[in-house]
């Protein structure tokens, strides 16, 4: 059980197999009760949406489940809008929970739906990927995507309780448990060089899911984000590192409407892009570069994305949530486990750069 101490309230991470059947008992035990309202997509809700009605169910919550459209195509507003009706329909209330069941999309869409509906209702994330449960489900950011940029609609909102269950990560496609992997590299990279030497040596286990393998990766990504959220709720500081590769990651994203690249697909290219922006810059060594990439190559990740309008991702940047005084704020790295943010790299040098990784 992690702990993340934030801010805008307390609440507790809790990371083992087998503990989906437990939700109902977790939500009770932080203080929920009555109604639950279970927001879900179309390819998590008939592998796990009964299992977790169930254990509402037997803590004596009054559940009710509602799917939307699978996909990063879905995370927009008028999605939300849907999520809303469905919970005026069934008169939710303000002390009613909203339960996330499902990867990084499902979490933002509905926890951000959780924190306008009346103006806030309890939240509950139950992530199902492994990228939400090392990364998106902890934290407090709740999002939509806009046609211009990725998450630029949302708020700070933290959930209630977070229940990671790493045995559910065994049913993920292969290309969906590598894109989750570009968020446990990235940590790796900027705050825990000596977990680069697991992703290296446990590689085959861990691609193959094995519980005794991923469960701990999974509980060590999940303490390191929450430390460094505790430290910076809001983004005011040091949470900015995590940030390494998404300035271009999620122009990408957005330049592509959302459609046929993953998240962690895209930030994997993105932190190509600022290994290399670095590396002009004598600011990254090469070997940061260099082992950054071998990395991506085990865990099939693309290191260019070749087909993509330079043009258009230098746009894009320009409505990057980090952006200050119209400046573009990178994240580089000086070395394994030392970031620093630059506000002044040269335009000349990003677009060489993008140009040499999406020809």
């Amino acid at each position: 059980m992690i702990v993340v101490e934030a801010a805008a309230g307390r609440y507790e991470v809790h990371c083992r197999c087998g503990a989906l059947d437990d939700l109902g008992v977790l939500m009770r035990d932080a203080g929920l009760s009555g109604a639950a309202f279970v927001v879900t997509d179309d390819r998590v809700g008939p592998l796990f949406g009964e299992r977790a009605l169930a254990s509402l169910r037997a803590a004596a919550f009054e559940p009710a489940l509602h799917a939307f459209p699978a996909g990063e195509a879905s995370k927009n507003l008028d999605t939300v809008r849907g999520v809303y009706d469905w919970l005026l329909d069934h008169r939710a209330e303000r002390t009613s929970a909203v339960v996330a069941l499902g990867g990084g999309v499902v979490g933002d869409l509905a926890g951000f739906a959780a924190a306008t509906y009346l103006r806030g209702v309890p939240f509950v994330q139950a992530p199902t990927s492994l990228l939400a449960m090392v990364d998106a489900s902890i934290g407090g950011k709740v999002a939509v995507d806009h046609p211009r940029g990725k998450n630029l609609i949302g708020a700070f909102s933290p959930p209630r309780l977070v229940v990671e269950d790493p045995a559910l990560l065994d049913t993920l496609p292969p290309r969906l448990l590598g894109e989750g992997f570009a968020e446990v590299i990235k940590h790796g990279l900027i705050m825990d060089p000596l977990m680069l030497d697991a992703l290296e040596d446990d590689a085959a286990a861990l691609l193959a899911a094995d519980p005794g393998a991923l469960a701990p990766m999974v509980a060590r990504n999940a303490a390191l984000k929450a430390a460094v959220v505790s430290g910076d709720e809001r983004e005011g500081g040091r949470r900015m590192i995590l940030n390494y590769g998404h300035t271009t990651g999620h122009a990408i994203e957005a330049v592509t409407g959302y459609r046929g690249i993953l998240h962690g697909e895209a930030i994997a290219a993105g932190m190509m892009a600022a290994a290399e922006i670095g590396r002009r810059m004598g600011i990254t060594p090469v070997a940061v570069g260099e082992r950054q990439a071998a990395l991506f190559e085990r865990y099939g990740l693309p290191r260019r994305l070749p087909g993509i309008d330079t043009d258009a991702v230098m746009q894009a940047m320009l409505f990057d949530k980090k952006v200050a005084a119209k400046r573009v704020r990178w994240v580089l790295l000086e070395d394994f486990g030392a970031p620093v943010v630059r506000d002044d790299v040269p335009e000349a040098i990003v677009r060489d750069v993008l140009g040499e990784l999406l020809a």
